[in-house]
């Protein structure tokens, strides 16, 4: 992106001196971009306060805007689902390249009232977070890699055929293949080069194993600049996707047979000298650490040994609530999900994709690129709060200067685990909701995400079990309909 975000009033005037428009747009629970066009002049006038008014039913309503099934927080009848504040951050200014270059700026949601951020709006979430570690003298950096099925349809195509007989672009499993990117080119290099146009930065973009499946690794940087980066990936891919005649697919888990699709998360903090704080010192980068806790740690800083157990002892607490499984579908991707590396138990190891959290540092990389991998997180993660999440339950565990109690995964077997020795993740979200919203979950700790946080969020995932539970599926009636 060639120009600057502007930093002030006179510096957004000149920015938008030949525009008449302005494209907005905030994050929903589900992570669904919710946004309009914008008069110039509306506009200037909402960023010389404090913002705009925006319907609050945004969080009164799910992805396919029906209202909820019980009254929540924010939007409800009692209130008249009033308007919120929807606050322009100014950093977040870049043009949207196949739009006419529109200018596009991301806003945050505050209480009207207050003009604090809503304990659920996705970004509010992780401004709160970062701004904790801060308070710690560290600051947050994320990276995120998507994985997606793409489809030869459309919108119209996906509700004639009701989601069904879908073509995949290409057939067959071509992971890595550089032939099978030929038989799209066009669309496969537009995703990379309109990504650079539009601020969104790529370390890499390849095909994956299964039938039209691609992966996108997003470039590490600032927490809340990865999340923006992953939730407008999103968008362009999907935008791209319509000129093409391709539907990109960020569900978990579209076939029963095949992988699903990941969304897996870096992270790691700094100190406020830029220094990777997950890091060993020189003087143990030959031998590591010793008084790591496991083999699997020795080249992990104690900090990061504290984050990683503070992520061990509250992911159970977090995972519909962090967005890190967040669908019905999600957890179809975790049930049974050995066999296609997808994890179901709360593990940790060294360079180990088998694991839910995987460590990555010396010797298969340098000190200054330590960091964990979380594998949990699906493509349909909601990127703001399961970074919020990860980066809660770590900071949690360096204030607590928690041990590493759990072994690595590699001192388990598959007897450990039908023993139950290890500790397992639920099975689906009903189960992960009900365990998420016990009254010591430790979701609810104030420093974690409370219980404005969790009584909402918890009542749209309930909203969601409630709307599966009464749904007939295809699956039941082919087996029952005849024979039952």
């Amino acid at each position: 992106m060639s120009e600057q975000p502007p930093q002030n009033l006179a510096d957004l005037k000149a920015c938008l001196q030949d525009d008449i428009k302005v494209k907005v747009a905030g994050v929903d629970v589900d992570g669904v971009l919710r946004g309009k066009y914008m008069s110039k002049d509306k506009f200037l006038s909402a960023a010389s306060s404090d913002g705009f008014g925006f319907c609050s039913v945004i969080f009164g309503w799910d992805l396919h805007d029906a209202v909820y099934s019980r009254e929540l927080l924010i939007s409800n009848k009692a209130n008249g689902y009033r308007d919120v504040i929807a606050s322009i951050d100014l950093s977040s200014y870049r043009r949207i390249p196949w739009e006419n270059n529109a200018p596009f700026f991301l806003v945050s949601f505050l209480d009207p009232d207050t003009k604090e951020p809503i304990p659920v709006d996705p970004r509010g979430a992780l401004k709160i977070t970062t701004t904790r570690a801060e308070s710690m003298g560290r600051q947050c950096y994320a990276g995120v890699e998507y994985e997606y099925f793409n489809f030869k349809e459309t919108a119209s195509s996906l509700a004639e055929k009701s989601f069904t007989d879908l073509q995949p672009l290409t057939p067959g499993m071509h992971g890595y293949s550089l032939l099978r990117t030929q038989l799209n080119n066009d669309y496969f290099l537009e995703l990379f080069d309109e990504s650079a146009k539009f601020d969104i930065g790529i370390e890499g973009h390849h095909t994956e194993t299964g039938p039209g499946v691609f992966e996108t690794a997003l470039a590490y940087t600032s927490a809340l600049k990865m999340a923006d980066s992953a939730i407008l990936f999103k968008y362009l891919a999907k935008s791209i996707g319509m000129k093409h005649g391709i539907v990109p697919s960020f569900m978990a888990k579209p076939w029963g047979n095949l992988p699903g699709c990941s969304g897996h998360v870096h992270v790691s903090l700094r100190d406020e000298s830029g220094r990777n704080v997950f890091a060993v010192s020189d003087a143990e980068l030959k031998d590591g650490r010793p008084d790591a806790a496991y083999e699997d740690t020795k080249f992990l800083s104690q900090e990061a040994e504290w984050f990683l157990a503070g992520i061990l002892d509250g992911i159970t607490d977090v995972v519909p609530m962090a967005s890190l499984v967040p669908t019905i579908n999600g957890y179809k991707r975790l049930v049974g999900g050995e066999a296609f590396w997808a994890p179901n138990a709360v593990t940790y190891g060294y360079d180990s994709r088998a694991a839910s959290i995987r460590i990555i540092s010396p010797p298969s990389v340098s000190p200054a690129a330590t960091r964990f991998e979380v594998r949990i997180p699906g493509a349909d993660m909601n990127p703001y709060f399961a970074l919020s999440a990860i980066f809660l339950l770590g900071l949690r565990g360096i204030e607590k200067k928690m041990p590493l109690t759990t072994p690595p995964i590699s001192h388990f077997t598959p007897e450990d685990r039908k023993a139950g020795k290890v500790k397992m993740l639920p099975v689906s979200l009903e189960a992960a909701t009900i365990r998420m919203m016990r009254p010591d979950s430790i979701a609810r700790e104030p420093n974690v995400f409370g219980n404005d946080f969790v009584e909402h969020f918890g009542g749209t995932r309930e909203h969601e079990v409630k709307l599966w539970n009464e749904a007939v599926t295809n699956w039941e009636v082919e087996r029952y309909l005849e024979l039952a």
